[in-house]
């Protein structure tokens, strides 16, 4: 029996592939193998998206609790859509993530030096390298 089928000849330089056959097409989509990881995201991109969803999740949290006012819920949630569109890759997806991340970086220089609370250094800094690698040309050619 042989890869095609056990009533099917085996192939060879005389018996070439039927015209309808998958395989025989030039232009068939290429199939997902370990020699081509386009389909995946880079490990950087799914960081960022699981940074974004986890933000998402804070805020959330924070509003169902009344640590934070309503408004924190629409911020939440275009942080979810970012993290989403980030691990879908989709060029919205990133537009949305490297804005989140430049609202986050701005909020939080703004709270070190506006408000004095230096505790919000490291989120500025991540959300500055963040902001940083979605810049690349690497990242840019992921995305559809």
């Amino acid at each position: 029996m042989n890869a095609r089928g056990p009533d099917a000849a085996p192939r060879s330089a005389f018996n070439s592939p039927p015209a309808g056959d998958p395989e025989s097409a030039p232009d068939a989509a290429p199939v997902a193998t370990h020699d081509t990881p386009a389909r995946m995201p880079l490990p950087g991109m799914a960081v960022i998206a699981l940074w974004m969803l986890a933000l998402s999740g804070i805020g959330t949290y924070g509003v169902l609790h009344h640590l934070y006012p309503n408004a924190v819920l629409i911020v939440a949630l275009l942080f979810a859509a970012a993290g989403i569109g980030m691990l879908r890759q989709r060029r919205w997806g990133w537009a949305l993530a490297l804005a989140a991340a430049f609202l986050s970086m701005t909020w939080g220089s703004y709270a070190i030096f506006g408000l004095h609370q230096e505790q919000w250094a490291v989120m500025a800094v991540v959300n500055l390298v963040f902001f940083v690698y979605l810049l690349r040309p690497e990242v840019q050619q992921r995305l559809r």
